[in-house]
């Protein structure tokens, strides 16, 4: 069940090391009316795919030997309403800084167009509560976007897959820090529409499957 997602959440847990601290970092992966996710409290180098949970998008887990992120909620919100393949939530350091001021990430780089516009805030409900999760999916689909920071909590970015979840999960943190670099000196200059409506045209043909 879910044998190539199971080995994916295997293959890429390892990455959240470099984006949150200790075991608080989560991702999933979906196929059809379930996903595979990482197991809850468990080193992300310390399980392999029989471990690996397989929950329906009602939460119901019907594979693997281990329970699953204490996320569930959030992660079968988001792919219950949004259009996603893939789900990273990490507590990185730059994200979980704004989330602590409460700040959203405004377009500040051309980059943010590999999520959306800006990356809004859901205001703070406990973790793994369904609140958090409506909170979250709000945000998202009212601010059209593939990541949300979570207040005083951490970030969650989708993506097709993982490989994509992973990769923009990187890019929200990065302009995280650039951000917030930028405001030591004055007050940082955002992109307009406009111009964002530009990039997303010319990431249309970006990468080796562009004219």
């Amino acid at each position: 069940m879910l044998a190539r997602e199971r080995v994916d959440v295997v293959d890429y847990a390892p990455a959240l090391s470099d984006l949150t601290p200790g075991r608080t970092g989560n991702l999933s992966v979906r196929d059809g009316d379930r996903f595979a996710a990482t197991p809850t409290g468990v080193p992300y180098d310390g399980f392999d795919a029989s471990d690996v949970p397989v929950v329906t998008l009602d939460g119901d887990v019907v594979a693997g030997e281990m329970t699953p992120t204490s996320e569930v909620p959030m992660h079968t919100g988001i792919y219950q309403r949004l259009d996603a393949g893939a789900i990273v939530h990490t507590h990185s350091p730059w994200a979980s800084t704004l989330a602590v001021l409460g700040d959203e990430l405004p377009p500040i780089h051309y980059m943010i167009t590999a999520v959306g516009r800006r990356v809004p805030v859901a205001e703070y409900a406990p973790y793994g509560s369904d609140d958090l999760a409506e909170l979250v999916v709000t945000e998202m689909a009212d601010a059209d976007s593939d990541a949300c920071i979570l207040a005083h909590h951490g970030l969650v970015v989708v993506g097709d897959d993982l490989a994509d979840a992973v990769e923009n999960t990187i890019h929200v943190e990065e302009l995280c820090k650039v951000y917030l670099r930028a405001r030591r000196h004055g007050d940082p200059d955002t992109l307009t529409d406009d111009q964002l409506a530009a990039v997303e045209r010319r990431f249309q043909s970006y990468g080796q499957g562009g004219d």
